[in-house]
């Protein structure tokens, strides 16, 4: 930890006061990735980048400008305030744009796993060749590694505001992808897995390369399907798609600017019983934890769903002060390039208590889904949304046949409100998460 990095940061708030500034903040970031590609055994990319730089916020009379560089000796520091002080003149000025206090308090958290650092470059391409090794053995019909992936990365963030807040803190993590192809005659399936973790010993190559695979050859064979009315059953990656849409509706900032489905619904029944929806940026081993936000409000656990029922939204400094509330730790900021943001976290359906198995022994006829072509294009503000799907058929409580080409429309609000089992598999894909869900009515058809 260089403790230079902080006298960078301190030094450029103070020189945004000397030069009028109400109000200042700094954000510095100085990160590296390592990124391993294997295919066939071989290593065919690796790289290793750096990125550092420091953003600053100044604030005049409600008038807010920012500016960035990565170049942090003294006269482009210099050069960098100066800009954002001519950045806030021509802004519109807005008084509920403001800093907040330091904390009395922020979370303890280990975000640095020492390990990660000191595995050799030649373990993580072992690690990333046993993944597609494994992928391959799995079925002779893995015909085709796309990717056979490792990453990792660590990062120190220092933050300092005129107010007095001085934060820093040390983080890293690290993952693995693979994706893959299954063939058998004219017919070819993809399949593929990831896991992302703080934690170096839990990366389990050998478990990927044979979900990957087996997510393709349960595949292969897939006929289309019949247009009905249907039960569904979402696996985890799939759960975790659908919760990435309802996520931007849950930010103040989307309900402030009408964008949210969820507007003027606090208190309300907007869910089945059985959904409960989290945003905890103190998740032990989350990959979004972190002790402070991108403006350095300590992080929290919102409760965002329970019961069903409408609880709160997540929110920022600024969304906070115009709901007159306590900004949640949902300032988020991409990196020192851009200002905070309202985002999420570590954002998950909590689990229930019943497994996958048991939530499709139940159906008598219906469709498990494991693949979605354009779930992206859900409108956020009405919920509509019409797909693509790929699965396999349940019968009688047993999955029996992969059915492919299929279209599901619907509206998110129905979807989450006929949710009528939740699996006790969270799983998470990043810093989102689900574990299997069963809605008990959708339209399918062929």
């Amino acid at each position: 930890m260089e403790s230079g990095f902080k006298v960078t940061a301190e030094n450029a708030v103070h020189k945004a006061l000397q030069m009028g500034a109400g109000m200042a903040e700094s954000y510095l970031s100085n990160g590296k990735e390592l990124v391993i590609e294997v295919r066939n055994g071989e290593v065919e990319t690796m790289k290793l980048a750096g990125d550092r730089g420091l953003g600053i916020r100044v604030f005049n009379e409600g008038r807010t400008g920012f500016a960035f560089t990565t170049d942090l000796g003294d006269t482009a520091v210099d050069e960098m305030v100066t800009q954002a002080m001519a950045n806030a003149r021509s802004a519109e000025p807005d008084p509920r744009r403001t800093l907040p206090q330091p904390s009395p308090s922020y979370p303890q958290m280990d975000l640095y796993d020492p390990s990660i650092k000191a595995a050799t470059v030649e373990h993580k391409i072992e690690m990333a060749r046993n993944m597609e090794k494994e992928a391959r053995s799995f079925d002779q019909r893995v015909s085709v590694i796309e990717s056979s992936t490792y990453q990792d990365g660590e990062a120190e963030v220092i933050l300092v505001n005129s107010h007095g807040i001085s934060l820093q803190y040390s983080g890293a993590y690290c993952g693995m992808y693979i994706a893959l192809v299954a063939g058998s005659g004219e017919d070819s399936q993809t399949g593929f897995a990831l896991d992302y973790t703080l934690l170096f010993k839990d990366l389990d190559p050998v478990r990927l390369g044979k979900e990957a695979a087996h997510r393709a050859v349960r595949m292969l064979g897939a006929k289309p399907g019949s247009t009905q009315q249907a039960t569904v059953v979402l696996d985890p990656y799939i759960a975790t798609g659908f919760l990435g849409v309802v996520a931007p509706a849950l930010s103040a900032e989307a309900v402030q600017k009408g964008r949210s489905l969820f507007a003027g619904k606090v208190g309300q029944q907007v869910a089945s019983e059985l959904f409960n929806v989290v945003d905890d940026g103190t998740l032990a081993n989350g990959i979004a934890s972190a002790p402070f936000d991108g403006e350095g409000v300590p992080t929290s656990k919102t409760v965002l769903i329970q019961k069903g029922v409408l609880q709160c939204f997540l929110h920022n400094t600024y969304t906070a002060a115009k709901d007159g509330v306590q900004s949640t730790g949902n300032g988020v900021r991409g990196s020192f390039k851009g200002t905070p943001e309202v985002g999420t976290t570590n954002f998950f359906l909590q689990p229930g208590s019943v497994s996958q198995e048991q939530i499709i022994s139940e159906v008598n006829s219906g469709l498990y889904i494991t693949e979605v072509m354009g779930l992206h294009t859900a409108n956020p503000i009405s919920g509509d949304f019409s797909f693509g799907a790929s699965g396999l058929w349940i019968e009688n409580g047993k999955l029996s046949h992969p059915v492919r080409g299929l279209a599901v429309a619907g509206n998110i609000m129905d979807v989450i409100k006929n949710v009528d089992a939740v699996g006790s598999d969270l799983q998470f894909f990043g810093g989102k998460g689900a574990p299997t869900l069963r809605i008990s009515r959708m339209s399918i058809s062929g």
